[in-house]
């Protein structure tokens, strides 16, 4: 999937894309330096997913967990900040990546050998005028 987004009001239609292949393949990789809108992004996915609770970037904790309102739960990492891989083993990761629950992840090349095969990557870069394009691949 690519998309070319001139502004933000474009982004939820994306974000419903995006969920549609969230239905079978339940990790997506967000790719995208600083300031580009992976958290933006992943605000509208968990909307779209009825997220019950606030949604923001859990770059001090690593991972933030959001209830649905179908009673699922949503795992939300940012690993920017991740120490060692350590840190990462020691959050039990294996149980969050292999479960059944969906995992967005912020970050992910810095975690890269240690995550899924099975994944949507999805990659955000910044184009002139403030457009994004967004490439979103399995």
């Amino acid at each position: 999937m690519k998309y070319i987004v001139n502004s933000i009001e474009a982004l939820p239609a994306v974000a419903k894309e995006i969920v549609k292949s969230l239905d079978k393949i339940k990790i997506a990789a967000f790719y995208g330096s600083m300031g580009v809108g992976k958290t933006t992004l992943i605000k509208l996915i968990c909307k779209e997913l009825n997220v019950d609770d606030t949604v923001n970037s859990p770059s001090f904790s690593i991972v933030n967990e959001y209830n649905t309102e179908m009673g699922t739960k949503i795992y939300h990492f940012d690993f920017y900040r991740l120490k060692n891989i350590n840190e990462l083993f020691d959050i039990g990761v294996e149980e969050y990546f292999y479960g059944d629950n969906i995992c967005l992840i912020e970050w992910p090349q810095i975690v890269e050998d240690h995550l899924p095969q099975e994944r949507i990557n999805i990659k955000i870069s910044l184009l002139e005028n403030e457009k994004r394009l967004i490439l979103a691949n399995k």
